[in-house]
């Protein structure tokens, strides 16, 4: 099958945490981006903490396969950032996702980081699955907008969003259980 995913050009998306909650196995990631997959990283419906999925993927093949040695942060670097990047510009012709460039989507985030060891280009990888939380970025910019600063919404009332959702989730909830009941 991984061979058939290469020659066809089929992209692939890894959501470690989805597959252990649903109990469906372990992707042969490694032996997916060997072959020329193309693999990136999502996250199928968990919060959308994709540092948190990162760190996930880098572990959860080295406790598969019983080796340390095992996924490289190197490899999750590139699926999640240069892979997700590609899929996106695939997505939409014309546009250029993932760089630092003119024309180039002007998508920022700032992250409050401190490292406690040194910080270099050799071990940024590491410094990015094992370092960063969702919870450090303080400021973020869409196409050039500040939609979050200083870690507040500028452009969304949060307390009201939450009190809709709040407000609709019992009978989402409700709805859920009759759909599953009926499909046992």
């Amino acid at each position: 099958e991984i061979a058939l995913l290469a020659e066809s050009g089929t992209w692939v998306t890894h959501q470690p945490r989805s597959n252990m909650k649903n109990g469906v196995g372990v992707a042969p990631v490694e032996e997916m981006l060997r072959a020329g997959v193309r693999v990136c990283m999502g996250t199928d419906g968990f919060p959308h903490a994709m540092w948190t999925e990162w760190k996930f993927a880098y572990l959860l093949q080295k406790v598969w396969h019983r080796d340390p040695q095992r996924m490289s942060a190197l490899d999750v670097i590139r699926m999640g950032v240069e892979n997700n990047a590609r899929l996106a510009e695939m997505c939409f012709p014309g546009e250029t996702f993932g760089k630092l460039v003119p024309g180039a989507h002007a998508d920022l985030i700032f992250v409050d980081y401190h490292p406690h060891t040194p910080l270099t280009e050799q071990n940024l990888p590491w410094h990015l699955v094992f370092g960063f939380e969702e919870g450090m970025v303080t400021t973020t910019i869409v196409a050039g907008k500040v939609l979050m600063r200083d870690r507040h919404l500028t452009s969304l009332d949060e307390h009201a969003i939450t009190q809709e959702a709040l407000s609709h989730s019992s009978r989402v909830w409700e709805r859920y259980s009759q759909l599953s009941t009926s499909r046992i």
